[in-house]
């Protein structure tokens, strides 16, 4: 047997090329004591892939040149020597851009079979992009009803499930989105209040009619220009949830927001956060998430490309805004 991967082969310049990565086969190893092989099914692809492939290090160490790329994995044990793991078990971890992982079950843990919840939605919906929805947007933006939030990259897969719980939660919820489509999608389908396409607007006219009484709570994806416009709509005692700055990843001198000094001001809270950070808590945040898809009050949407051989390419629809949801890798084929 042979596991196909996708090694780090350059530092990106810029945007992500198919030439920052070197395509591999290698044989398979049998699992020793104490580690289980798992078959790779889904592959999450984030904006923080881009962050990992940097020099420098970030939350995690810099991934060194010429090893497995990083990613979150969903798939199933095929062989075990671990007392903790099953042949056939689900289980989601850090197992990489490759079709197969060797593992201990460092970073690894099984997931529940939840009747009538497809395994897609651990990626979709639950993991960590549910975490970082959840967490983010209670624990850090910390909303109550009637206020007003605003969401950038709504129509992403942390910003639209982040959109949905500001609904949940009571307040009027404005998206900032890349195209008519996602507008559409987010205020049609999704719930939010109102929408505004970041290309084709004028962002701050727009801001200043969607949200006529300021803004309360910024969940923020994407920094730049567009966080500068949401800063200038900002109540006293707003919060930011600073989730991630995705316009900037690719620039070499990134070009932050210019008017932080407002912040003074309006006593506005800015809280830059890490899903890691509730670990501990991650039980609730499962209960809360299914109950609310069960019911009907939350919906996501999987785009998903085929075949590993495709990953380089997609990861560039999260920076030219090609994506509608949760970005996938369909890595191989569900167990029956």
């Amino acid at each position: 047997m042979t596991n196909k991967q996708w090694h780090l082969a350059a530092r990106p310049s810029g945007v992500v090329k198919e030439s920052d990565f070197r395509w591999a086969e290698t044989e398979i190893a049998d699992p020793v004591q104490g580690q289980f092989l798992v078959r790779n099914i889904y592959l999450s692809l984030d904006p923080t892939n881009r962050v990992w492939m940097n020099e420098a290090d970030s939350y995690l160490p810099a991934l060194p040149l010429g090893s497995i790329m990083r990613g979150g994995t969903i798939g199933v044990v095929e062989k075990s020597l671990h007392p903790q793991y099953q042949e056939g078990d689900i289980v989601q971890g850090m197992g990489g851009w490759q079709q197969y992982t060797l593992t201990d079950g460092v970073m690894f843990n099984k997931l529940p079979r939840i009747p009538g919840l497809p395994m897609a939605a651990w990626f979709g919906a639950l993991g960590h992009i549910g975490f970082t929805s959840y967490f983010g947007l209670f624990d850090v933006g910390k909303p109550k009803q009637g206020e007003t939030v605003v969401v950038s990259a709504a129509a992403g897969a942390v910003g639209s499930l982040a959109g949905q719980m500001g609904k949940i939660a009571g307040c009027r919820v404005i998206g900032i989105a890349g195209s008519d489509d996602k507008c559409k999608w987010i205020t049609d389908d999704l719930g939010f209040d109102g929408a505004i396409n970041y290309r084709t607007e004028d962002v701050r006219a727009a801001l200043k009619q969607h949200c006529p009484k300021g803004i309360d709570v910024d969940f923020e994806n994407v920094g730049g220009s567009i966080m500068e416009a949401v800063i200038d709509r900002l109540n006293i005692g707003a919060r930011i949830a600073l989730c991630g700055m995705i316009s900037q990843y690719n620039d070499a001198r990134p070009a932050g927001p210019s008017n932080f000094a407002s912040f003074i001001m309006k006593r506005v809270i800015c809280t830059g956060f890490l899903v890691t950070d509730f670990a501990p808590r991650f039980p609730e945040a499962v209960q809360r998430i299914a109950g609310w898809l069960a019911e009907g009050k939350l919906k996501y949407r999987l785009d998903v490309a085929e075949g590993l051989e495709q990953a380089p390419a997609a990861l560039g629809k999260l920076f030219n805004g090609g994506n509608m949801g949760k970005l996938l890798v369909r890595v191989s084929g569900e167990p029956s």
